[in-house]
């Protein structure tokens, strides 16, 4: 029965209602939901009388519902705890107090392009569609522990006003059966999706969510069904996906950030092409498919121990790889040296790998103590730890030139006249610098005076190469 206290354009909502005919209200003056406190009573509706039609049970053979553009709406929307069975679609409308739908079980509701100084909407159950759309909301969107059947619509929405306090738009540990579509949304204030579970993808593509100083996105623990689209995004302030999982593309090509915190997240595949981190890139334990991550991408310090993927792209040489590995906040890390060689040994590039190998090893000779770095030192200089044998063969071959040069010109007397093979000044240095091989020339020639000294020089040149060279393939050995 209809009400006798409504108000010519309430009773033309309430006539509406059972056939779920839309009443539009806007008159073409000024439509701006945001100017809405100035529209005249032609286009206000009291909240209690929308709150009275959908609270009314359905009639067989009604498809009631609310269906109103362009009205302003007086007092409070107060549906909390109740059982809504009728669509809500109030589009373009302007909202005097923030609706409250806490705990509520609505069938579908549609804000688009409204004006509310908030929305409660914690731990809500909707069967249908919740859109937010377009909306101007200057306070908090609060939707912890909601129940969406289907998808959360927030393009182009603009949440909160400069100097908001954290977490404006709160989503944290909501259930959305379907897609969470954000392109172009704004959010002053951050965004929380910690515990949230999406069965499809997250779409932030041209969003700008701004808390500087704190966290622009706390996506902590975030489950994803497919992929989170942020190209061309802006995060002023920390974006925080510590623990997501999130099984196909975290996509942030020509995206800027503050700060990316991504430890312990799974993720298929990261693209970070013409993007940037301009802070911190913590990425400690994570797991990753595939990093499509240039190093000028990510400069601030980064945090790298534990890290692991399977492959690394765009392709580069290994001295670009490694100079970021030197800009560990933690210093030397020898995980993250052995997976980029890994990763480059899984691209088929051997050579690659053998000198971000080296590049470890100098990086921890500069841990040690000094003695021990002369001695990393030598083997550095002399076979490259083991990668660079062809070093050693150049070291012999200059030795052995220089040595049998000298000795061919200035030959060692005899140890005993008579008694002695005929010298081969090639022989004798080998003899002399190989500490096992014996060819019988050093046994009977004795160089004196200078020559002597060099002598010495050769045997402890050659048994230093010897040592070295047994290192280093003893470390390629392990290796294998």
């Amino acid at each position: 029965m209809e009400p006798v206290d409504l108000t010519p354009v309430e009773r033309r909502v309430w006539r509406a209602f059972p056939t779920g005919a839309s009443v539009d209200l806007r008159d073409g003056t000024d439509d701006d939901p945001e100017n809405g406190a100035a529209w005249g009573r032609s286009r206000t509706v009291r909240a209690e009388v929308l709150r009275k039609l959908l609270l009314r049970p359905p009639v067989e053979g009604d498809v009631a519902a609310v269906r109103v553009v362009g009205a302003r709406i007086t007092g409070k929307l107060n549906l909390h705890y109740a059982t809504v069975e009728h669509p809500i679609r109030l589009k373009a409308c302007h909202f005097e107090e923030t609706p409250m739908l806490y705990s509520a079980r609505l069938r579908q509701v549609t804000l688009s392009e409204s004006y509310l100084p908030g929305l409660d909407a914690a731990t809500v159950r909707v069967d249908g569609v919740l859109s937010i759309a377009g909306c101007r909301i200057p306070g908090r969107v609060h939707l912890g522990g909601a129940r969406l059947s289907s998808s959360l619509y927030l393009e182009g929405a603009r949440l909160g006003t400069g100097g908001a306090a954290d977490q404006v738009l709160r989503l944290g540990h909501t259930v959305i059966e379907d897609d969470v579509r954000a392109t172009g949304l704004h959010v002053q204030g951050g965004a929380r999706f910690t515990g949230a579970s999406v069965s499809g993808l997250v779409n932030l593509e041209g969003a700008v969510l701004s808390c500087a100083g704190g966290l622009a996105l706390d996506a902590a623990n975030l489950t994803v069904g497919s992929d989170v689209i942020a190209t061309r995004a802006r995060f002023e302030g920390e974006v925080n996906v510590r623990g997501a999982t999130i099984p196909g593309l975290l996509v942030l090509t020509e995206a800027r950030l503050s700060s990316l915190r991504a430890t312990s997240a799974e993720i298929g595949e990261v693209w970070l092409r013409e993007g940037r981190v301009d802070g911190e890139a913590n990425l400690l334990r994570g797991r990753f498919g595939l990093l499509h991550v240039p190093p000028d991408a990510l400069g601030g310090t980064v945090w790298l121990d534990g890290l692991t993927y399977g492959a690394l792209t765009p392709r580069l040489p290994a001295r670009v790889r490694i100079a970021l590995l030197e800009r560990d906040a933690e210093g030397y890390v020898p995980h993250a040296y052995e997976q980029l060689a890994a990763a480059f040994r899984q691209a088929g590039d051997d050579r690659a790998a053998r000198n971000v190998q080296l590049a470890k090893q100098r990086r921890h000779r500069r841990t040690r103590p000094w003695w021990a770095r002369m001695w990393g030192l030598l083997q550095d200089v002399t076979v490259g730890y083991g990668f660079r044998p062809l070093w050693a063969a150049g070291w012999l071959a200059g030795l052995l030139a220089a040595g049998t040069t000298v000795f061919g010109a200035h030959p060692p007397e005899p140890l005993k006249a008579g008694e002695h093979p005929p010298f081969n000044a090639l022989f004798y240095t080998l003899d002399l610098m190989l500490p096992i091989i014996d060819f019988g020339q050093e046994k009977a020639f004795k160089a004196s005076g200078g020559y002597q000294w060099l002598g010495y020089a050769l045997i402890i040149t050659g048994w230093v190469l010897a040592t070295t060279i047994a290192a280093g393939i003893t470390r390629t050995l392990s290796r294998q």
